[in-house]
């Protein structure tokens, strides 16, 4: 007996999106990290042995993005998470340190909790990822920090701006760096996979630059009580602003983190990791179209499997 012979009748039956295939998903848990001919030819995965040497790989690649662009005259635009985290502290560590000045650096926030009018929290509350960016980003930089002017975040106001000052900026030769997290539901930002069932073709999905108010997917939830809010279920929004494939797509380079393990040999992204490095370009699978684009995704190495099952 196994998975896909007990779905049918079952609560799951309409709980995943209508576009997976779950038997494809699941022949993408058992082939490891290996090249795909879809892949950039420019896209790498990086194994990491620990946290540690996860976010000081991750926020080194992040500095040395922005110091590229600093030695080289050009603006930088930067699409930006609350999640990984860890990588903050040591972009900050490599700037500081390298005396690099950030006044060339335009940051996008990807997305931000949200009620269904696309409201959101206040940016001093704790939950709120303006305040995470804050606390873990912009504040620790001090006097080689991103202007205030230059920082946008996912409100209702603003993410409606995105588009166009991100097209102003590309069209002032500045590189877009998009940096993300792979969702449990394989999400990029909070573009769920569910979304793809609103649109009549990949074209027109990939035109899609934001949402508001946008409704999560039950496991998106999940995820973030058990990652973010100390399993408090109750304390997770339902719904956010976040940017789409329209901008997401654009990035001239990207570096990614997959960091989703537990400790006691438990975790919650290696089906996603992996799915997201096999199984090929899908509307229905967002996180899917990250390998066609050049740059880096580092990831810990426990979430390469063997994905298998273990008493915990």
């Amino acid at each position: 007996m196994d998975f896909l012979s007990t779905v049918k009748g079952s609560l799951l039956e309409d709980f995943y999106p209508k576009g997976w295939d779950m038997a494809k998903i699941d022949a993408c848990c058992d082939m490891g990290v290996k090249r795909e001919d879809f892949w950039n030819k420019d896209f790498q995965p990086i194994e990491c042995d620990n946290i540690n040497d996860f976010d000081t790989f991750m926020g080194h690649e992040i500095a040395m993005q922005i110091k590229l662009a600093k030695d080289e005259g050009k603006k930088l635009a930067m699409i930006l998470p609350v999640g990984p985290m860890g990588m903050y502290k040591w972009a900050v560590y490599f700037l500081t340190n390298w005396k690099v000045k950030c006044d060339h650096v335009y940051t996008f926030n990807m997305d931000e909790w949200a009620d269904s009018e696309g409201k959101t929290l206040p940016s001093d509350n704790p939950a709120s990822f303006e305040y995470s960016m804050k606390q873990a980003f912009f504040n620790p930089l001090g006097e080689y920090t991103i202007p205030e002017s230059q920082r946008n975040f996912a409100t209702f106001e603003n993410l409606p701006t995105y588009p166009e000052k991100i097209k102003k900026l590309k069209d002032e030769g500045a590189k877009l760096v998009l940096v993300f997290g792979i969702g449990r539901m394989c999400h990029i930002a909070f573009w769920e996979p569910q979304f793809a069932e609103d649109y009549a073709n990949v074209e027109e999905w990939k035109s899609a630059c934001y949402r508001i108010g946008a409704k999560l997917h039950p496991l998106t939830i999940e995820q973030n009580a058990l990652t973010s809010f100390k399993s408090r279920t109750t304390l997770v929004p339902c719904r956010a602003n976040t940017i789409g494939p329209g901008l997401f797509l654009q990035a001239d380079y990207i570096i990614g983190g997959a960091d989703g393990t537990l400790g006691r040999g438990m975790g919650w992204q290696g089906m996603s990791f992996l799915t997201t490095l096999h199984y090929g370009p899908d509307m229905n699978i967002t996180s899917t179209f990250m390998p066609t684009l050049p740059g880096k995704l580092f990831y810990l190495k426990e979430l390469a499997g063997p994905l298998v099952a273990e008493c915990n």
